[in-house]
């Protein structure tokens, strides 16, 4: 039977996919996409979610941004256009496979899209939390979403994946993932995206 993309705390991991000082300006809607991929891995944290940081070329494209507020977390520098390098593997492997990977960072039609087709051959489930994700270009970004879910990739949002996540305002850390939801998600472009659905 085929998944319906329940997400589950038990089996998730959080990816954050190059979100670097380098790319600031060029990607659109970058400080709404790093905002959310903040705000999920905030949520990560309050849920016990492990969550894999890659950097592409780091030496040339930078460190992670800041306001993503990531520097407890090991950031795999990479120069492919997966995040699946053998370092980042390793580490899922000790995190006993995770059946579930929530995706976010960019650019859409390269690392996120390369990440989602070597996680979905590995049956790994994937959730592209599609305001968490961009693109230099809106078409590369629009366009790049629309492939990923022929191939078998769930498109979300970020509160969606926070709310999935709790599933029920009785959870014990439902108060703190509230805090999190207290402003709704900006617009990222994705409503013209959404029409053509």
């Amino acid at each position: 039977m085929a998944s319906i993309g329940r997400l589950s705390t038990k089996d998730a991991v959080l990816l954050l996919c190059d979100m670097q000082e380098k790319f600031r300006p060029n990607i659109f809607q970058f400080p709404n996409i790093v905002s959310n991929a903040a705000r999920l891995l905030k949520a990560s944290r309050v849920l016990g979610i492990p969550a894999i940081l890659t950097e592409q070329y780091p030496k040339g494209l930078g460190p992670t941004v800041l306001e993503l507020e990531a520097g407890d977390l090991t950031a795999y520098a990479k120069t492919s256009f997966t995040m699946m390098i053998d370092e980042v593997e390793k580490q899922m492997q000790a995190l006993g496979n995770p059946k579930q990977a929530i995706l976010c960072g960019i650019e859409a039609h390269a690392c996120i899209a390369c990440t989602t087709y070597d996680l979905l051959e590995k049956g790994i489930e994937v959730h592209i939390v599609a305001d968490a994700v961009s693109s230099r270009s809106q078409t590369d970004r629009l366009f790049a979403l629309s492939r990923l879910k022929q191939s078998g990739a769930f498109l979300t949002t970020t509160e969606a994946v926070l709310l999935q996540l709790v599933q029920d305002a009785k959870h014990p850390n439902f108060k703190e993932i509230q805090r999190l939801l207290a402003h709704p998600s900006p617009d990222t472009g994705l409503l013209s995206f959404f029409s053509a659905l």
